[in-house]
């Protein structure tokens, strides 16, 4: 069917019907107003003059008026609706005879769900009408798309409030499992046993920041925690990794060196020896077998990030996303400055890890002043480049740190990184040691035997 005449032959869904017992039920009954308030709002009622007795009785509410046929005829003859309504006598026909609702919130459900129904409808609709007139440019209008849909996302319910009963209840196992630790969740390790200890691994849901200055190895760390996500022989997990900095085929040598432990100069100058070439077959055969994606498409977005994961995870486990960095990212619509653009990018991907249930690693940028700052050169949260809200955002921000990078006449600093957790929404913030190889960008525990790793730092 033409676009053109689809509304035409297609009304706009409604319930009629359930608008009007809800109403009736607020007039009816002194709470009923903020067991509906909670999830509706004027813009969710097809009618117009139920919109505005919705309206009407919000405003009532607010004042701690009592909401019933009087004061609300009163309300609107105030506000010259009283005959656009249909009178008095509408009023009275809503609640008229009406018994006692039990189910309000399966009709409070049904006029939400063709609330949303009209909104999809309303905004296909425009976009349709927008490429009909050819006078705007087609990534123009793939924006004002996808901001579309993303409110309608956040629209679309005003979760209730749960009691602890209703918690335990819906928690799988009950009550025995939520209370029995080692039936809990557990995050997903990172194969830094200092860090997982201190976090308990990276959880579903969680935004987490990761962020450094140029050339410290926050893309290699990254990388290093995706390849024992996505290899660990006991319970791998998909991994997806979103480069916007470098190619698949850079992330898969780095990777690759990595676990074979090559050098990565002489692997891209071919000087290798045999037990190189052997630990890279190797290593090889087992990123093939690994769960592991990658994506270097420029000018990735939000919307495009979200469909591939949802793709991606229909098929497989996904356990980690990867986001290689976010100042790098262009967020769909217009913003008044880069900050605004930041935030709107860091609260997505902290909407879409709760949505997808799905811990992301995300990395980020530092601005200039840790190189600034005179004596201590380790980055704090006020460090984040245009960040916005992405403190705000971040489940953990965590900071690497190499004083080996201002410092590289000290013998000792060699080899020698910090990861420094600087927030964790629920649990405690600290620094931990690790050691880097650079020729192999790879970062590993320190060797307990060294005594390096339980070192008090200075």
């Amino acid at each position: 069917m033409p676009a053109r005449e689809l509304a035409l032959d297609h009304p706009l869904p409604d319930n009629i019907d359930a608008e009007r017992f809800v109403l009736g039920a607020i007039m009816s009954s002194d709470t009923a107003f903020l067991q509906v308030a909670g999830t509706l709002s004027e813009d969710d009622f097809s009618l117009e003059k139920h919109k505005r007795i919705f309206l009407r009785m919000s405003e009532l509410h607010e004042r701690g008026d009592k909401i019933d046929r009087v004061t609300l005829a009163n309300e609107l003859m105030k506000q010259g609706q009283l005959q656009s309504v249909d009178g008095l006598s509408y009023l009275v026909s809503l609640d008229d005879g009406l018994p006692q609702l039990h189910n309000l919130d399966g009709y409070v459900s049904i006029v939400k769900e063709k609330s949303l129904l009209r909104r999809i409808i309303n905004v296909s609709h425009d976009t349709i009408n927008r490429c009909l007139n050819c006078d705007e440019e087609a990534k123009n209008i793939l924006g004002a798309v996808e901001d579309a849909l993303m409110k309608l996302g956040d629209v679309q319910s005003k979760n209730a409030l749960s009691s602890p009963a209703q918690i335990i209840t819906e928690y799988e196992g009950g009550i025995n499992a939520f209370l029995d630790t080692s039936k809990r969740i557990k995050g997903i390790g990172t194969g830094f046993l200092k860090f997982d200890e201190m976090t308990g691994g990276l959880r579903e849901g969680e935004l987490i920041i990761l962020a450094a200055r140029p050339a410290m190895g926050k893309t290699a760390l990254a990388l290093n925690i995706a390849q024992h996500v996505a290899t660990n022989p006991k319970n791998p997990k998909a991994v997806a990794i979103f480069s916007l900095e470098m190619s698949k085929e850079s992330l898969l040598t780095r990777m690759l060196c990595a676990a074979a432990r090559v050098d990565q100069q002489r692997f891209r100058a071919g000087y290798l020896s045999g037990e190189e070439r052997h630990a890279l077959q190797d290593a090889m055969y087992k990123m093939v077998e690994a769960p592991l994606f990658l994506d270097d498409t420029a000018g990735t977005n939000l919307m495009d990030v979200h469909s591939k994961l949802r793709r991606l995870q229909g098929e497989h486990d996904l356990g980690l996303v990867v986001i290689d960095y976010l100042q790098l990212m262009q967020g769909r619509g217009r913003f008044e400055n880069r900050v605004q653009e930041i935030s709107s990018l860091s609260r997505g991907f902290k909407l879409m890890s709760k949505e997808l249930r799905v811990p992301f690693l995300v990395l980020s940028q530092l601005s200039r002043a840790p190189e600034t700052r005179p004596g201590d050169h380790r980055p704090m949260l006020s460090d984040l480049r245009e960040s916005g809200s992405i403190e705000q955002d971040a489940d953990m921000v965590g900071f690497i740190f190499r004083e080996e990078v201002y410092r590289p006449d000290k013998e000792s600093l060699k080899g020698i990184a910090e990861l420094i957790l600087a927030k964790q929404r629920n649990g405690p913030t600290g620094r931990m040691k690790l050691a880097y190889l650079q020729k192999f960008t790879k970062f590993e525990n320190l060797s307990a035997d060294t005594g390096d790793d339980d070192a008090p730092f200075e």
